[in-house]
């Protein structure tokens, strides 16, 4: 039988990936990398006595404790436990001679009795602050089994902080190191000691994985603790997270412009600035000219680099005449405004502060309108008041006060500020070194596995697309050998959206480090009627178990025939 040219190219491209999987240097390839072997299983040897077997300078365990197979509650919610052991301590503890108040890097651990052979460092999103219960999530929207089910040693921490400081405790100069990558640093040697007591043996194979700051937190670690980890799994990665906070009140300066209504203390409403009509227009526009870019119109953007060519937002949405608000148009301003704001946050000199964002079918959904109208008046001025300037801006007003003050000329260079207290720079302690170079990684053998929605409101998967870009050149095209970028098309800030936002990326990783077994893709579900959480905002018209391919970067899943609801029915391809 003879093949298509598209097919040809696949098989041209396949080809080149295995390649690339046998070749290494310091930027090209000239050798074979590593191949990690497979994490042998072990047996709970010890639990209650592991406070005295594990004792180390600077650690207080203030728990250990057995736990019975059964649910644990998490948040509002519970999730299925094997038996384990349960160990809460903290570590570092000081009072800081800045703000008086006391610090401890605190955590929690749960250590299966049929245990993997494994680690993981379960890195936690937001500001941290709160040792949340160490099941090791997978990422995705809910996803259906944990790293601790899997069998997985589960770590889990609060960073260095109590949540109940808020971003005050960035007054703090350690805290903020302890926030940005020292907590990461100091917590990885302490579990594996505690492993090492409890099994008889440390890990074989150890992972770190999150989602939002939790993947800035992973590419961190890819980056300043590559010695320690031999996968990484990077969801949503916010790794310029500053200049991301910092895009934020640049939206909210635009959003106020449109603002067609005002907040009881008099400032505008940036919730007005668009209805949900109307962001649901823009939505149904995209889809309308990208849908069928992939080779079938089915609701899913899977080509968002040909739709950003594509979709002109001036040309595609009609624009209100004057008084028109029905949800049917937009005006010439909130055009200006979204435009500016998709284009990324820049200064008075046009210079770019932060990444541009791919229009995408996401736009519409709650998740987009909470972080663009919602968290750029509460959590990021806090962010950037106090945590991602030097000095902290502690004296001006907060939240959206805080936002519209915001100079992006005299202001956003803090970021990049030092003095004599806060003696590293936002964008020193809380990015990678060198996010391009992961030399170390590779050269071992370790595998990152990255995936970011197309449609986050807040870090930028044009950012990510970017920094994997860099990545390749930096390492002359081979980067696929190590590392792959997967874009979830739809998906919103780590999971929701119009989206097939359910998969299982730990596994995958797993067999790549561990088997060799490259990903060629990952099948991701949508969360319809019967599944263990139902996402509210997939079309009406889809399957409730449809499945879909995602694609490592810069492949993209085409529709090559059969059941347009099964991912076996699509190709990755260029």
């Amino acid at each position: 039988m003879t093949k298509t040219k598209p097919a040809l190219a696949a098989a041209a491209a396949l080809g080149s990936v295995a390649l690339l999987a046998a070749c290494v240097g310091t930027g090209r390839s000239d050798g074979p990398l590593p191949q990690l072997a497979a994490a042998r299983p072990g047996t709970l040897q010890a639990c209650t006595d592991l406070a005295a077997r594990a004792a180390r300078a600077g650690v207080v365990y203030t728990s250990v404790t057995s736990v019975a197979a059964g649910p644990v509650a998490v948040g509002t919610a519970s999730q299925p436990a094997p038996a384990h052991c349960l160990v809460l301590g903290r570590m570092a503890e000081r009072k800081s001679p800045v703000d008086g108040n006391t610090y401890a890097i605190g955590f929690e651990m749960r250590l299966p009795v049929a245990w993997n052979g494994r680690f993981f460092y379960q890195a936690n999103g937001g500001l941290d602050g709160a040792v949340v219960p160490a099941m090791g999530g997978i990422g995705g929207g809910a996803p259906t089994t944990s790293a601790l089910q899997m069998g997985f040693a589960v770590i889990s921490s609060d960073a260095g902080h109590a949540g109940s400081l808020g971003p005050l405790f960035a007054i703090d100069p350690q805290a903020r190191l302890d926030y940005g990558y020292n907590a990461v640093a100091q917590l990885t040697p302490m579990a594996k000691n505690v492993i090492a007591q409890a099994y008889g043996r440390g890990p074989d194979r150890s992972y770190i994985g999150g989602c939002s700051n939790g993947g800035r937190h992973a590419m961190v670690a890819a980056a300043r603790s590559a010695g320690e980890y031999d996968g990484i799994l990077a969801g949503n990665p916010g790794y310029n997270l500053p200049r991301a906070a910092v895009a934020q009140l640049y939206g909210a300066q635009q959003y106020a412009k449109v603002a067609s209504a005002q907040t009881p203390a008099g400032l505008p409403d940036l919730q007005s600035a668009f209805t949900p009509a109307e962001l649901t227009l823009v939505s149904n526009k995209i889809v309308a000219q990208c849908d069928a870019l992939d080779g079938l119109a089915d609701g899913i953007v899977s080509d968002v680099k040909a739709c950003q060519a594509r979709f002109k937002l001036d040309a595609a949405v009609p624009t209100c005449a004057a008084g028109v608000r029905d949800g049917s148009c937009l005006s010439a301003p909130q055009k200006t405004a979204l435009n500016n704001v998709f284009a990324g946050a820049r200064n008075s000199a046009g210079r770019g502060i932060y990444s541009s964002f791919p229009f995408d079918s996401g736009i519409g959904g709650s998740n987009w309108r909470d972080w663009k109208f919602n968290s750029s008046q509460t959590r990021d001025p806090g962010a950037v008041g106090f945590i991602f300037t030097s000095p902290p801006l502690a004296a001006r007003p907060g939240g959206l006060a805080f936002a519209l003050g915001f100079d992006m000329d005299r202001d956003a260079p803090l970021i990049d500020a030092t003095d004599g207290v806060y003696r590293e720079s936002a964008m020193s302690f809380m990015t990678p070194p060198d996010a391009a170079n992961l030399a170390t990684l590779r050269n071992r053998g370790a595998k990152m596995m990255v995936y970011h929605g197309t449609s986050d409101p807040v870090f930028s998967s044009d950012d990510t697309a970017a920094w994997y870009e860099r990545l390749q050149a930096a390492n002359g095209g081979t980067a696929a050998a190590f590392a792959r970028y997967f874009p979830v098309p739809g998906m919103n800030h780590c999971s929701g959206g119009p989206a097939t936002d359910q998969f299982d990326m730990l596994s995958a990783l797993v067999g790549w480090v561990e088997r060799g077994e490259a990903p060629a893709s990952v099948t991701a579900s949508a969360r319809g009627a019967g599944s263990n959480a139902a996402n509210a905002e997939l079309p009406a018209g889809w399957s409730a178990t449809r499945t879909r391919p995602l694609c490592p970067y810069p492949q993209v899943a085409r529709y090559k025939g059969g059941d347009p609801e099964r991912a076996t029915s699509f190709s990755c391809s260029p």
